[in-house]
Formats: structure tokens, sequence, C-alpha cells
């Protein structure tokens, strides 16, 4: 008989040897668990399947050895999978085989999965496979060196470190489990998702390899060239580029200087545009600024943020801080300009001067405070209003403000109920060392003051009109009072002043509005029903100022 002869016959035996083998299927007892994954509960309750064993070369036995050997082409079918290998040892009694170089399993058109080496138990269904492992679907592809398959939950499980791979994502971990049926994928343990655009690094980390979404399951990192995210909790579409970041998540510029902050945040990394609810805060590191409120919008490429519902905003880059509320709060920052607006109900407070208006707006361009919409600032015992009122800063320190369109100053005595007024149609107040030095008014200029003598016994109260008036002011008191082109002037003692004299047209001294700290900014701009006036000549109440 020639070799070929003889190989045939040597099939034909053994596919005889194990005809009574295949044919019977049997009712297992006690299914035999794996070291590294125990089977399913219900794995005990489930009917169990003979392994197949469909064709090999060479049938061997070996004395003392309870398993079968086979070499050459080896084929082994169970419940739909068939199993390729080199060589194997088939144990009947145990219903398990192991499989030697060249191993491939193959499930129906869907999943294949390659390796060095292939335990496989009948029983559970499980597939432990070690070395040079490759685990393919339609979706995605696995490497790893160890790999156990469980056929029952059709789930892969790797403890010694893995690579996924689709068409858009690499990645890795120290432990991962892939779902093929739900193409869901879980990793932990030094996790690292790479994408052309961006890397994300986790603690864990559930990816779906249909809809490219990673669901981020513990302290994570996204880096791109745009700028980093750090958060514990939420999900990101690595399709889209949009994410939903939980738990005080982080979003940070490119360079570090900017960081947004809040307990929900709607980001889409392509766009920069970041939509936040729940305390949000916007933080300029360059600009010393801070941007905050429980809803929030930032776009970090155009650098435009915006807060609104108890927004407020910070400002430390002086040794004292200003803050600003308003109903909403708009900052925009470049790397030349800084731009921060205030409307509805704004409100500010620095120690040494304080404001209320409808709408404010910041320029760093021409370092202009505008003030309008029944704008007042008080600064020591000096209050200062009109219809509209613009500051001036040097370093963030007030250099003058120019009030416009019917200006009225007035300034507390230390007697109750007497004040010293100055009002006329425009005005500008000088500042210095964060006090005001100088008023001057100009057009229908008009000035009410105590006259004292140097006792500081009040002898009456002075009023005087001119075209223009000035006066200067030391110590938080009048010191010298000048005017221009005719004036009129006249002094009362204070026994024969009339009801009124003591007042100017439009005097309201609001000292009960003066925001008195940092919390007292959320306080409302009304004013008392008994000083609501007429709207003035020229009057608006609101202005949008736009540069």
């Amino acid at each position: 008989m020639n070799g070929q002869c003889l190989q045939s016959f040597g099939r034909c035996l053994l596919l005889f040897s194990l005809f009574p083998a295949i044919m019977a299927p049997v009712q297992a007892r006690h299914a035999l668990q794996s070291p590294l994954l125990p089977p399913p509960e219900s794995a005990a309750n489930q009917e169990v399947t003979i392994v197949e064993m469909r064709e090999a070369d060479l049938l061997r036995k070996r004395e003392g050895f309870d398993a079968q050997i086979f070499t050459g082409n080896v084929i082994f079918f169970h419940e739909g999978a068939l199993m390729y290998c080199d060589s194997a040892y088939l144990y009947q009694q145990t219903n398990t085989f192991e499989a030697f170089s060249n191993v491939k399993m193959e499930q129906g058109d869907t999943i294949f999965v390659y390796g060095d080496y292939l335990h496989y138990n009948g029983n559970t269904r499980l597939a432990r496979l070690r070395n040079n492992i490759r685990m393919e679907d339609r979706t995605a592809t696995l490497f790893t060196d160890s790999l156990d398959y469980d056929r029952a939950a059709n789930l892969g499980y790797y403890f010694e470190g893995g690579l996924l791979v689709d068409e858009k994502n690499e990645l890795t971990s120290f432990w991962g489990q892939y779902s093929p049926e739900t193409k869901e994928a879980l990793f932990s343990d030094s996790v690292k998702l790479i994408n052309e655009s961006y890397t994300i690094y986790a603690d864990t980390l559930k990816y779906n390899t249909e809809s490219k979404f990673a669901d981020i399951l513990g302290p994570s990192h996204i880096v791109s060239d745009s700028g980093y995210v750090y958060t514990s909790k939420g999900w990101y579409d690595t399709a889209t580029d949009d994410s939903k970041l939980l738990d005080r998540s982080k979003v940070y510029s490119n360079d570090g200087t900017k960081v947004l902050t809040g307990d929900t945040i709607l980001y889409n990394r392509k766009t920069g545009i970041g939509e936040v609810f729940g305390d949000m805060i916007l933080e300029d590191s360059v600009r010393k600024s801070v941007l905050r409120g429980n809803y929030g919008y930032y776009n970090e490429k155009t650098e435009y943020g915006m807060a609104t519902d108890m927004a407020y905003a910070i400002d430390y880059s002086q040794s004292d801080s200003l803050f600003v509320h308003g109903d909403t709060l708009i900052m925009i920052t470049d790397s030349i300009h800084h731009v921060v607006k205030a409307f509805y109900d704004a409100r500010f407070y620095r120690s040494d001067f304080q404001g209320i208006c409808d709408s404010l707006h910041y320029a760093s361009a021409d370092s202009t405070v505008y003030m309008t919409g029944d704008p007042v600032i008080w600064n020591n015992n000096n209050q200062v209003m009109g219809n509209r009122i613009d500051i001036l800063l040097n370093d963030s320190t007030i250099e003058k403000a120019i009030i416009r369109d019917f200006a009225l100053a007035i300034q507390e005595r230390e007697e109750e109920n007497q004040f010293n007024q100055l009002s006329g149609r425009d005005m500008t107040a000088f500042f210095r060392n964060g006090e005001i030095y100088q008023v001057v008014a100009e057009g229908d200029a008009t000035s009410l003051y105590y006259l004292m003598q140097k006792d500081s016994t009040v002898i009456g109260l002075n009023k005087m009109e001119s075209s223009y008036l000035s006066i200067d002011i030391e110590n938080n008191q009048i010191r010298k009072l000048k005017t221009w082109s005719a004036t009129t002037a006249n002094t009362k003692p204070l026994p024969l002043l009339e009801p009124g004299d003591d007042r100017l047209q439009g005097f309201a001294w609001l000292d009960y509005l003066r925001p008195a700290g940092p919390g007292d900014i959320f306080r409302s701009n009304e004013r008392r029903s008994s000083e609501t006036t007429e709207p003035r000549r020229g009057r608006f109440v609101r202005e949008d100022i736009t540069l």
C-alpha cells in the first residue's frame, strides 16, 4: 500500500473510532469551571453538546496519557463554531481539548479568532487563547496575548494588556472586555484611546465600535492641539467630537491659561463650543479674571464667554478685586483686547468704588467702562449720577469719570441729612489714589454747599449758578470752588431755608442701593417710589454700546 492510501485508511479508522462520540449529546451533571474565568451561573443547567472531531491527518495514543493526539490539519466543531489548528489533545472524558499552532476559531461569518494556543471547554463553552491573538468582527480587531472568550455570554476578556482597533480609533488597556454582539468594549487600567486628532487617557472607559461612542467611567484626560479636557464621568462621540462631561469637568485652552469648569458641560472639540449647566467658572489666568454663573457658554476659538443666572465676574489683577454682577455677563478676550459686558441690573463692588446701572460695558482697547441706564457710582462719601457715565481706567485704577446728560454729584456731610451738591449738563470727576480730588461741571452748572468757618461752624447754605463750576476736594471735604463766565451766588442761613432749598433738581441719595460688599452685588437696583423721577432731558433707560 502506498503512503497516500495509508493516510486515507488512517483517516477512515479515525472517523469510525470517534463516530459514537460525535453522535451522542449528553446532559452534563457538573460543568467544569475555568481557573481564570468562571462560567455563567446558568451553565450547569444548560444542555451540553460533545465537541466534535471533524478532521485530522493523524490520530495516535500515548501510553498513560488520557488525551487523544491529533496532528495535521486538525478541525473541531462545537455548537456553530469551527476551530482549526496544527495539532491538538482531545480529552473526551471532560469534553475539552487543547489546540496548538495556527489556531483559528470561526463563528459563522461574523467572528474570527487567531492565536498560538487554545484551551476549549465544551461544557462551559469557554475558549482560553494565548499568545499572538487576533479577534476580528465586522467593526473592529482585538490584539492581545491572553484572551478568554466566553461563547455562552459572547464576551471576550483580556487581562495582560490588549489593543482594539477600528477605522476611527486605537484603544489600549491592561484589562479589557469586548462583546461582538453589542459591539461594546469595556477597558480598565491605563486606558488610552488614540484618534488622529486627540488622545484620551482614562482609568475606565466603555467604547462602542459601531456608534463610536466612548463612555467615560473614571478620571480621564482628553488631549489635543486645541487644548485638553479633564473629566471623571460623561461620554464622547469620537465620530462627531460631541461630548457630555459631568461631575465638575474642566476644559483647558491649548496654552492652559483659560479653563472652563462646570457641573455639566456639553462640549464639541472641533467647534470649540462649550455649554455649561450648573456653577460655571471661566477663568483667564493671564487677564486675571473669572466669569461665573449657573448657566454659561464659551467658544474657545473666538474666546467669547457668556454667563447668566446668578452671573458675576471677578477682576483680580489688582490687590483689590473688582466684583461685577448682571442678569447676563459677557466676556471676550484675545491676545490684545479684553471686553466685559453686564446688562440688566448691573452692579459692581470694589473697596474704593462701587456702582449700579442697567448696562455696563468695559473695553480694554480704550480702558473705559461705559455705564448706561440710571448709572450711579460711589467713592467714599461721594455719589455721582447721570444718564450715562464713562469711567476711564489706568491699569485698572480710576483716572476720571465723565458723566453725561444731567449730571449730579452729591457729597454726604457728617451732619445728618446735609449734602453738598453739584449739577450740570455734563460733569467730569477726577481721581487720585482711588479718591475724587476734583469735579468739573459744564453747562447750566449749579452748586449747593455748606459754608463753614475755620472752626467748622456752618455759616449757611450757598447756592451758585454759572456756565462752569469746579470743586476741589481734599480728605473728602470741599476745599475750593471755582467758577467761569457769569455767576450768580447767594447764601442763606440754615434757619431761613425753605423746604427744598437744600436739594437740587433730581436729588436722590441712593446709598441704600450701594453694594456693601462682594456678596451684595446680587440685589436689585430698584429705587424707592419716592425717588423715581420723570425721564430727564435726553434720558434713556437702556443703551447697547458697540465699539
